[in-house]
């Protein structure tokens, strides 16, 4: 049986592109147009994410697997 697939959230604006866009590595973002995660939790566990106004919950587990959650 395979792993559940959890939703994710997409940091991507479609608006006019910020700063970050115009420069990838002040915001932490790799030649694959993806941000690091270690920057992202910044050496804590968990970190919340708004999108769209509602709170998101990323969290680091033990086994180094990212779970998301509304």
């Amino acid at each position: 049986m395979s792993a559940p697939h959890v939703a994710t959230s997409q940091l991507h604006s479609h608006s006019a592109p910020s700063t970050a866009a115009a420069n990838p590595s002040s915001a932490g973002l790799s030649s694959h147009a993806g941000l690091d995660s270690a920057q992202l939790l910044n050496g804590q566990k968990a970190v919340t994410i708004v999108h769209n106004g509602t709170p998101y919950r990323l969290q680091a587990t033990k086994l180094g697997k990212l779970i998301l959650t509304k």
